[in-house]
């Protein structure tokens, strides 16, 4: 290397030496601004070798744009002697010799020789931290602007940085924060201690983590926040930082809070103006800013209060049988419309005038309401704020009124279940009749009631021949049938005379102040107009019906014993030849002889194989695939022919042998069912009638596993169907039982739901999966608004309770679009087929999984056809 106008003594040279050697770049000039020296790192840095550079003037190295000025500035440095250079690090842009551009940090030196002064700059590569930098630089005013709280801290886990969305979340400015440990400030009473770990878990184990946690502002409020935590570590793994993002989650968590308050309330069946009342208090403490209120829409369109704590004093009672109408306030609009109204001006708007004296005496001055529907679409109520402005409503009050309106829907359709099925509880579904629990508290007090000396008569009244109608021409007619002999049963007794229906084609009339001869002449009457045929559906019926009569105090002063008798004696008229009537008499015991040896057949038919399995398909409304199959026990005795279920099973009861009988069914539907499946044939689940009695037996658990177990089934190819007495009973040995089949995997189902009494808070903490629309209620369903109700009701308590809900006994494709449409997941009927023998059942499937694979071929012919396809490749299929 040549230096000019430089001394080449022992040290100069060692102090080039170095100077070669070193990571930055330097460059010498002399005080005529010739460069003097040009390292190897100065090479590497501009792209210009040495022999290029020595000699030239500085501004040579210097960026085009400043190079004429630039001999000006160091002349003055030199001439003035005010060191604005030297001593002083600056960032500078350099230009390569390749066209691109840099920028390094230049510190100079200046040096005074001989009355020469000297310059040495060195320069050190920063393009990356000047890029970086550029780039933090927006990404920081970002961060502080963010509407998420952001909070850095050190591998101390000390608070280094927060933005100004943590100070307006939390009150703590970053100068309050710095040097605090999170957890020393932002902690309180109820904040979650295992969040906490599990947090610290994650961070720890896997470098982020993200949760829902409380914390706790400055002045003590809590504020829910959802964090995210990230863990910044060096080259090394080393921990750096810890990173953390928070949300405000505060108003969604009381809104959840609110939900689950509200819920739980219904759960614990609470009366619905408690719940309502509870409702408006919530929403009010959320939003301080609105009046809430709540209003019933009866089944005629009245309008009825139910919550609204902080209405003006008799104002809710004002609105108590209003009815809803185009122009009737905010609810009543709403409510009459269907769709949300919305009046920022109730002084003037034309939809208040003759109801606003009250609300603008409080202070109300706009409301807002909307129409509670049920899924399908009828309203039951309105939820309305009322503001103390001229104003529209905010997006906080869009996301209460979305969640309560849905909590208001179930809280009031709960209610009209609840009042429906507890109304069920009492009377028959079908018919109006006081169903048989009914039935006895009225004989109950009647008995009570009757006087020393009176007479009371109970006739027993049994349809001739009624399953053979609903055998040949359908349950649905069966039922038409059994609604018209409630009618002329009506029309042929006495005003202070009590009819019920006990189940199936039974009937009973208790006949107060009634001697021997009325009820005979009563009996007659009853049993002539029923011998004439019906018309029901375009068929003509033919009908009739035995009758038994009992009389009080005379037979029996019981209860239990006057049923027995009367029934005894309906079976004597039967004896007779059918549409009569007989009398109790003693003689009568040979009746019971006579149930003796039924009893004994069936023991015979259970021991000997007599008993068989009918399955009847259950299809998914949703798609038409199979569901599972219900077995069903079916007896055929060689004497006595077949013999109705609706029979043999109560005798089963009677005898003890129902238990047996439905041990047996278990064993019978798995055998089947593994046999299919070993056949390839597909039935999905098969579903079994057990008794109360079976779930009071602490070994049927094990057995059924052990049934299971032995035909190589899967938990879940049983489902054990239930009645209401069984899944309601306070027996603790039946719920156990019940819990440990559910935790085995096999399924539990409610039968004939909605025709006894249950509690929704029991059920719903039950195991039961599966519930089951008793056929009654099919009746007039596609008809009748009480009917639709009735099973828009139990659809929605088992949609409610997560629960698959299986409708029985439909019959007609209307029927099943209803129910479809309700939300109803399976229907079992007559629709798609009676209950088959297994090998009915087998040419069942074969012949519908045909019909269905060839409407698929021909949908995908068609599409074929429609895409100009070679037809090759359809039949290829």
């Amino acid at each position: 290397m040549t230096l000019v106008h430089v001394d080449q003594s022992d040290a100069a040279r060692t102090l080039l030496a170095g100077l070669e050697q070193a990571i930055d770049a330097v460059v010498m000039i002399d005080s005529k601004n010739t460069v003097i020296h040009f390292n190897a790192a100065a090479e590497r840095l501009w792209g210009y070798e040495r022999g290029e550079v020595l000699g030239q003037n500085i501004s040579f190295l210097v960026p085009m744009a400043i190079r004429s000025q630039h001999d000006g500035y160091i002349a003055a440095n030199r001439a003035t002697g005010v060191n604005r250079i030297a001593g002083h690090s600056r960032e500078v842009k350099i230009e390569r010799k390749d066209g691109s551009e840099i920028w390094g940090s230049l510190s100079m030196s200046r040096v005074e020789v001989n009355g020469e002064i000297t310059y040495m700059g060195f320069v050190r590569d920063v393009t990356q931290e000047v890029k970086r930098r550029n780039e933090i630089v927006p990404l920081a005013l970002v961060v502080d602007k963010t509407k998420r709280a952001i909070y850095i801290a050190g591998r101390d886990a000390r608070i280094s940085y927060v933005n100004g969305a943590f100070t307006g979340m939390f009150g703590y400015s970053l100068d309050e924060a710095t040097g605090l440990i999170p957890e020393e400030f932002l902690v309180g009473a109820y904040t979650s201690q295992a969040t906490l770990a599990y947090l610290d878990r994650q961070i720890r184990t896997e470098g982020s983590a993200e949760d829902e946690i409380l914390l706790y502002d400055k002045t003590g409020n809590e504020v829910w926040v959802s964090v995210a935590l990230n863990a910044i570590h060096d080259t090394d793994g080393k921990l750096q930082h810890l990173v953390a993002l928070m949300t405000d989650i505060t108003e969604g968590k009381q809104l959840q809070s609110l939900q689950h308050h509200i819920l739980e309330a219904l759960a614990d069946e609470q009366p619905l103006l408690d719940v309502m009342d509870n409702l408006c208090r919530k929403v009010e403490q959320i939003a301080p800013d609105v009046v809430c209120s709540v209003l019933h829409v009866d089944s005629v369109g009245l309008l009825h209060p139910l919550g609204g704590p902080s209405l003006p004093a008799g104002y809710a009672q004002a609105l108590d049988g209003v009815a809803i109408g185009p122009d009737v306030g905010s609810c009543g609009t709403a409510a009459f419309h269907g769709e949300p109204v919305l009046v920022t001006d109730i002084e003037n708007d034309p939809l208040w005038l003759p109801y606003n004296s009250a609300p603008l005496a409080a202070g109300l001055k706009a409301c807002w309401s909307m129409p509670i529907k049920t899924k399908d679409g009828r309203v039951i109520g309105t939820f309305a704020f009322y503001f103390r402005e001229c104003r529209r409503p905010s997006r906080l009050h869009h996301g209460i009124v979305d969640a309560c309106v849905h909590l208001a829907a179930v809280a009031i359709e709960r209610e009209e279940a609840r009042n429906e099925i507890s109304r069920l509880a009492y009377f028959d579904a079908l018919t109006g009749l006081p169903n048989r629990t009914h039935m006895r508290q009225l004989m109950e007090r009647a008995v009570a009631e009757c006087s020393a000396d009176a007479q009371m008569a109970l006739i027993f009244l049994d349809l001739d021949h009624f399953k053979d109608v609903n055998d040949t021409l359908g349950h649905a007619v069966g039922d038409d049938l059994l609604v018209a002999v409630t009618q002329r049963l009506h029309q042929h007794i006495r005003p202070g005379d009590i009819l019920s229906r006990q189940g199936g084609d039974e009937f009973i009339i208790l006949m107060p102040n009634c001697i021997a001869a009325d009820a005979s002449r009563i009996a007659s009457r009853l049993t002539e107009a029923l011998s004439v045929p019906l018309q029901l559906g375009g068929n003509q019926v033919p009908i009739s019906a035995s009758a038994g009569i009992s009389m009080f105090p005379d037979n029996a002063r019981d209860l239990d014993s006057l049923l027995k008798y009367a029934d005894a004696a309906m079976y004597k008229a039967k004896q007779a030849g059918r549409s009569t009537h007989r009398f109790f008499s003693n003689d009568m015991d040979r009746v019971n002889e006579k149930r003796l040896r039924l009893s004994a057949a069936l023991r015979h038919a259970l021991a000997q194989g007599g008993l068989r399995l009918h399955y009847q398909p259950q299809i998914r409304a949703s798609s038409g695939d199979l569901y599972g199959v219900e077995a069903l026990a079916r007896w055929h005795d060689p004497v006595l022919g077949d013999v109705s279920p609706a029979k043999f099973i109560p005798l089963a009861e009677e005898c003890g042998l129902i238990e047996q009988i439905g041990v047996w069914s278990l064993r019978e539907a798995c055998r089947q069912i593994a046999a299919w499946q070993k056949a390839g044939l597909d039935v999905p689940c098969v579903s079994v009638n057990l008794s109360p009695i079976n779930f009071l037996n602490p070994g049927l658990p094990a057995l059924i596993s052990d049934i299971i177990a032995e035909n190589g089934l899967a938990p879940n190819r049983l489902m054990l169907e239930v009645t209401e007495g069984a899944v309601m009973s306070e027996h603790t040995t039946a719920i156990e039982i019940m819990m440990q089949i559910r935790a085995a995997g096999i399924g539990l189902s409610m039968d004939d739901f909605g025709t006894g009494y249950s509690s929704l808070s029991r059920l719903a903490h039950l195991p039961v999966r599966e519930l089951k629309i008793d056929r009654s209620f099919m009746r007039g369903i596609e008809t009748e608004v009480c009917a639709l109700a009735i099973a828009t009701a139990i659809v929605c308590v088992g949609q409610s309770l997560n629960m698959t809900v299986v409708a029985e006994g439909v019959e007609t494709e209307e029927q099943r679009r209803i129910l479809a449409g309700l939300g109803c997941d399976v229907i079992q009927g007559f629709l798609y087929s009676p209950a088959l023998s297994a090998f009915d059942l087998e040419a069942w499937l074969v012949a519908r999984d045909a019909e269905r694979w060839a409407v698929l071929v021909d949908e995908r012919r068609a599409e074929a056809s429609q895409e100009d396809i070679w037809p090759g490749a359809l039949a290829a299929m």
